[in-house]
């Protein structure tokens, strides 16, 4: 039982939509949605708690220097971009995502964040997942203002997407403190059933096709 519960959840929502690992190698970018476990340095930008800027992180990178990634060294995003050829891809608030670095994609990840509105709100400043996708409009502006929007569209639409988050919901919402006001509110098997409610509510479904249908659709 103890299995199960932790996938549901670790409901750590890792869904790649399309198209599958197995043929991103044709991939031109690849882009990143979610929380701590695949922010690759955003949160370093925000004046917020939940940054991976000092030690111990980023000790076993060659310099031995925190990169913003919550990791001792590469996170999945990571392992993921060598899998598929792809350099890795910068933070969206990083200043050098411009020119051809856009090409390669853009982690709009950013740590704390669940799928909860009141999740991570003791670290103030961080990307909501909601604000993550304002961003990814964003992006697709830039991209088509500097190669035109047929391009664009086809680096979007063949482009790999990763996205990871419900872990916080349970580890900084319910479980941080003993007595937290959702372990009051509900027993830990009626908070699954509100966290999967909530991640297949109307709203969030209609982002996730919009998505799906964006990316991915060049394949």
């Amino acid at each position: 039982m103890a299995a199960s519960s932790w996938q549901v959840a670790l409901l750590a929502f890792a869904v790649c939509v399309l198209p599958a690992l197995q043929s991103a190698s044709a991939a031109r970018a690849f882009f990143i949605f979610g929380d701590s476990l695949v922010d690759n340095g955003n949160n370093n930008y925000l004046m917020t708690s939940a940054r991976a800027d000092s030690w111990p992180y980023g000790i076993d990178t060659p310099d031995h220097r925190a990169t913003g990634r919550f990791s001792n060294g590469k996170n999945v995003v990571d392992l993921i971009s060598e899998q598929i050829g792809s350099v890795p891809v910068l933070p969206y608030l990083s200043p050098e995502l411009d020119g051809e670095n856009l090409l390669v994609g853009a982690n709009f990840a950013s740590a704390g964040i669940g799928i909860l509105n009141d999740t991570g709100i003791q670290f103030a400043n961080i990307i909501r997942i909601s604000k993550q996708l304002t961003y990814f409009e964003q992006y697709k502006h830039r991209l088509a203002k500097l190669y035109g929007p047929e391009r664009a569209a086809r680096v979007v639409g063949g482009a790999l997407t990763l996205i990871t988050l419900g872990g916080n919901d349970f580890v900084n919402n319910y479980y941080l403190v003993p007595y937290s006001a959702r372990s009051r509110e509900f027993s830990l098997p009626d908070y699954i059933k509100y966290i999967l409610s909530e991640a297949y509510n109307p709203q969030m479904e209609a982002m996730l096709n919009q998505l799906n249908a964006e990316v991915g659709s060049g394949n």
